[in-house]
């Protein structure tokens, strides 16, 4: 929050001795969401509702509004936190981060496919590449 703008470590446990997927998904969601909160969060009648306000009364309960349930997600939108009520979550089986960040990596590792390369961008590396192979006689 002070201009950093790096994030140095994801992943890493033991001051960088082991790595973990599952803590690289755990502190990707946290990285997401403070990257989120550097935006910096709109102000302004349709953010704050105000007609909504207006509409239910001051006082009164706005929570379960459309309105409210649309602008939620606004300051932040984790994919792994979870923001569920105590007896919501058991309902839900009661996983743990560590449970749903180890379900998130065996996703990933199953399922997704790095998208290939432009040729021409490859092309660009390949002759990087073999020109310093070539400079440094490799």
């Amino acid at each position: 929050m002070a201009g950093v703008n790096t994030i140095y470590g994801s992943g890493m446990l033991e001051l960088g001795m082991t790595f973990s997927n599952e803590q690289l998904i755990i502190d990707n969601d946290i990285i997401q969401m403070v990257k989120k909160a550097m935006e910096g969060i709109p102000v302004n009648d349709e953010t704050l509702a105000v007609d909504q306000i207006k509409k239910v009364g001051i006082g009164n309960n706005f929570l379960a509004l459309k309105k409210t349930r649309e602008l939620i997600d606004l300051p932040s939108n984790p994919a792994l936190i979870d923001r569920l009520m105590h007896d919501d979550w058991k309902a839900m089986g009661g996983k743990d981060m560590a449970s749903r960040a180890h379900d998130t990596v065996v996703d990933v590792l199953k399922n997704h496919e790095v998208p290939p390369i432009d040729r021409d961008i490859y092309n660009d590396m390949k002759a990087i590449v073999d020109k310093a192979d070539k400079d440094y006689k490799l």
